[in-house]
């Protein structure tokens, strides 16, 4: 089985340069007493990556969006060639804060995908319901997952992450609370069944799924173990030093 999978969503944050630079290298400190069982990957915004590459050495890079165009006249876009170029190995595509406050369609998820993936980009696609009236994963789930995989060869699996993030279990959000073990283990379970329906069993069971929503040191522990996911992306959590490194201990001693 593969490491446990950490990656900080910075979002639009921090402010300042110098801020990203110092947060990034207290992680890599975290990350050199903790993390030898653990992957990490940060996603600063577009303008923060330099300096976080800088600040680095261990730790992966990547972005938090990508554009399907490898290069054009596509004014405020940022290609997957080029976060290749500044030595970025990971993006996130698909999350719902940009489905929901940005327009983002199935369409160009899928689009975005695909070019990722075909760059060589370690892909973490977000996928998850906005409400839940039941126990159960509702479709829209899987909807998300076949829509963004549509045309996606299977060769090009072994960099996609999918990542189980219910928008309602989102830090940043109203009433937001994190998600259970046990439902995240029933979300791993719905993944993979959709994934073996699309290509086939052993895919299924190679896909790196992990957890997104609320997360922190205190709860990551169960969504690792009785959940079963093989990693998380951490939101505000990772813009505090100490406790994503906390996070990071707990994902390699669960191991």
């Amino acid at each position: 089985m593969s490491k446990y999978l950490i990656v900080a969503n910075w979002k639009m944050n921090p402010l300042r340069q110098s801020d990203a630079y110092v947060l990034a290298s207290r992680v890599e400190d975290g990350y050199l007493k903790f993390g030898k069982n653990v992957d990490v990957v940060i996603c600063p915004p577009f303008p923060y990556i330099a300096v976080v590459s800088t600040a680095v050495k261990k730790i992966k890079y990547g972005a938090q969006n990508t554009f399907w165009a490898e290069k054009g006249a596509y004014t405020g876009e940022v290609s997957p060639a080029q976060l290749r170029d500044i030595g970025a190995t990971h993006v996130i595509l698909g999350h719902s804060e940009r489905r929901i406050h940005l327009g983002e369609t199935d369409e160009m998820v899928n689009k975005k995908v695909r070019a990722a993936l075909d760059h060589g980009l370690s892909t973490i696609l977000c996928i998850g319901e906005s409400e839940r009236e039941d126990g159960e994963i509702p479709a829209i789930v899987g909807e998300e997952l076949v829509s963004a995989l549509a045309g996606v060869k299977k060769q090009l699996l072994k960099n996609l992450i999918v990542c189980y993030e219910p928008v309602w279990a989102i830090s940043t959000g109203k009433n937001a609370r994190p998600d259970t073990p046990d439902s995240a283990f029933r979300a791993v379970l719905f993944i993979r069944k959709i994934i073996t329906g699309l290509y086939d069993r052993k895919t299924a069971d190679l896909l790196r799924i992990i957890y997104g929503g609320s997360v922190r040191k205190d709860n990551l522990y169960g969504f690792l173990t009785e959940g079963k996911m093989q990693g998380a992306l951490v939101g505000g959590a990772g813009l505090d030093a100490d406790e994503f490194t906390g996070i990071i201990e707990i994902a390699s001693r669960a191991r």
